[in-house]
């Protein structure tokens, strides 16, 4: 299959000063898959009850495998992931990634895609 991009929704049942106590082991977590080249991106979504992450992997099983080891998940804080295989096209981000030089290949546009 090669290399593919996910992007994950969680959407959380406690608030996130419900979350404090696993946010550490969270954190760390994110840290440790951003290190490894395996998450992009993370963060919450500004006025929800979620947080948005993009990450690079080679098969939908491996990211599974990486959801199901998420602090949150393992807590018991999440009460719903959305999971959708990602193909960017078109950005400020990605014209900085193919020209830093730490892009594994250009990005195929996608048919259909503004």
């Amino acid at each position: 299959m090669g290399v593919a991009k996910f992007v994950v929704e969680f959407e959380y049942n406690v608030d996130r000063a419900g979350r404090q106590g696993l946010h550490p082991a969270h954190a760390e977590n994110l840290y440790r898959l951003a290190d490894k080249g395996v998450l992009l991106l993370g963060g919450p979504l500004v006025g929800e009850n979620s947080g948005l992450l993009v990450y690079e992997v080679e098969t939908r099983d491996e990211l599974q495998r990486i959801l199901d080891d998420e602090p949150y998940v393992k807590g018991g804080l999440v009460a719903r992931t959305r999971i959708q295989e990602w193909a960017p096209g078109k950005g400020s981000w990605i014209t900085a990634l193919n020209n830093s030089g730490n892009a594994a290949k250009e990005v195929p546009a996608v048919e259909g895609a503004h």
